[in-house]
């Protein structure tokens, strides 16, 4: 056989020479002979094999595109040879073409059964034997020709069907983006807000759903930068496990180990394999907290796993892939640490190809009520206790509050209030004392703010003038609640009645 014509051992069968590789098996070497002649004569290559044995090695060697196979034969007859070559993966759509004499007993039946398609009778006639097997050749390249067909059409049909699901998954949330409403409301159940600016945070993490790409999440500590996080894997198609790494504070070596993993003896202790977080969150999503942190070596790690969607475990030569998306957070300027050099601008701009900033609850006071009714009824939950009622006047205080821990901070003031609450109505005491106060200095320090009443032009207000500027800048800070303005004044709410009647 020429060099070009060989095949690969081990090789599929769909690699055809110009005519075609034949397996010849007969126990009697006169057929063996007569039957290689008349293929090797017509362009075939011709492998003899004289047992059922042989046949079955030499097929799992070098896998023939067609086999003459003969039924009578000692010790393991044509239709048990035929068996086991079907039960090789590689050999199952090999066509057999069984041989007989005409005066044997055969049964055609079994011979279909176990995989035959064809017979060749003895004594041979070259021309039906080339006939049969050109014949039978042919079919298994049309069919083989169709079958690759068929795998290419239903990959681009499965391209298709994932490029309309993703078309008509972003037109989803584009007609929710332009109405204002949301697809998946009960993925933003526990963002409790009534903000403007919240509910277009929502709609974002809806928008951005079906992209890969990395999504950076900044604000300072306490805004809930998890909880959205966990909204966008929550809204994405990515449907493995959600896994948060906190990175701040881990050192190269223990961020490397965290994230991809190691392999046994990668270091002294690695007894044993250990799967990494990146691993761990395969079709899933990967939030990485704090990243702000990062040393100078750990960021040209992430920036890679970004880039490049590949990692090696440590202690290993095998690149891994990733197939986890990847969400990272951080309460830092990274903007001011790029540029101060301490965070890699590479990494910085690849970071911000989605980003979400999440304002501060200062900068939303109207969420303040629906999050202290959320959390009393939270508190009161774990605690075993009835919800209590809280006093008008507390949203007001808490509205004047620049809350530097945010929804956190909150959080803790409210549910250290209900374990001490005792009666129906909530004491305002604890959250004075909670900002560093009592009620009365929380009222003065309010007058003392830079706002719209001190914005005086070339000549000063009268006392009277004053005083009138005071009450109307207490009563609108307050929405017209009379009890809560007196307090803001250092005064009693009579004392402010009697003032607003001569006004």
């Amino acid at each position: 056989m020429k060099e070009s014509q060989k095949k690969p051992e081990g090789s599929d069968h769909t690699v055809f020479n110009d005519k075609g590789n034949v397996l010849v098996v007969d126990d009697t070497p006169q057929n063996l002979d007569l039957l290689s002649e008349i293929l090797s004569a017509d362009g075939f290559n011709v492998r003899p094999a004289k047992s059922g044995g042989l046949a079955l090695l030499s097929a799992r060697t070098i896998v023939p595109d067609l086999i003459l196979l003969d039924i009578m034969m000692p010790e393991m007859d044509g239709y048990e040879v035929c068996r086991r070559l079907k039960k090789d993966e590689h050999l199952r759509d090999v066509p057999v073409i069984f041989i007989s004499a005409l005066e044997d007993s055969v049964d055609r039946v079994q011979a279909f059964e176990v995989g035959g398609v064809d017979f060749v009778s003895k004594p041979f006639h070259a021309d039906e034997v080339l006939a049969r097997v050109r014949t039978h050749l042919a079919l298994r390249r049309a069919l083989i020709i169709l079958e690759k067909q068929k795998a290419q059409l239903e990959k681009e049909i499965a391209e298709r069907e994932k490029s309309e699901k993703e078309l008509s998954r972003f037109q989803e949330h584009l007609a929710g983006f332009l109405e204002k409403k949301l697809i998946h409301p009960d993925v933003f159940k526990n963002m409790v807000s009534h903000s403007d600016k919240m509910q277009s945070i929502f709609q974002y993490v809806e928008a951005l759903a079906c992209s890969s790409e990395p999504v950076l999440i900044t604000g300072e500590s306490g805004v809930g930068k998890e909880l959205v996080a966990k909204a966008v894997h929550d809204v994405s198609p990515y449907q493995g496990a959600w896994v948060p790494v906190n990175v701040a504070g881990l050192d190269d070596n223990m961020f490397s180990d965290t994230l991809f993993g190691h392999v046994k003896g990668a270091f002294t202790g690695a007894d044993r394999e250990r799967a990494g977080m990146v691993e761990k969150a395969a079709g899933g999503t990967l939030f990485l907290d704090e990243i702000g942190d990062l040393s100078p070596l750990s960021q040209i790690k992430l920036l890679r796993l970004l880039q490049e969607k590949e990692y090696m475990p440590l202690g290993s030569d095998k690149v891994m892939e990733v197939t986890a998306r990847i969400v990272v957070a951080t309460n830092v300027d990274l903007e001011q640490k790029q540029k101060s050099g301490t965070f890699r601008k590479d990494l910085y701009y690849r970071l911000f190809t989605h980003h979400i900033e999440i304002p501060p609850l200062r900068e939303r006071t109207e969420d303040i009520p629906v999050l202290l009714d959320h959390l009393l009824g939270e508190a009161a939950r774990q605690m075993g206790k009835n919800k209590p009622t809280p006093p008008p006047e507390l949203s007001l205080l808490l509205s004047n509050y620049p809350f530097p821990g945010n929804i956190r901070e909150l959080r803790a003031m409210v549910f250290n209030a209900v374990s001490m609450h005792n009666s129906k109505k909530l004491s305002m005491e604890s959250f004075c004392k909670a900002m560093g106060r009592s009620i009365k200095e929380s009222a003065a320090d309010e007058t003392t703010r830079d706002d719209t009443l001190l914005t005086f032009h070339e000549r000063l207000p009268t006392l009277k003038k004053a005083a009138k500027l005071l009450v109307k800048e207490a009563i609108e800070r307050t929405k017209g609640n009379q009890s809560m303005a007196a307090r803001l004044l250092g005064i009693t709410q009579p004392a402010l009645s009697s003032r607003l009647k001569k006004t």
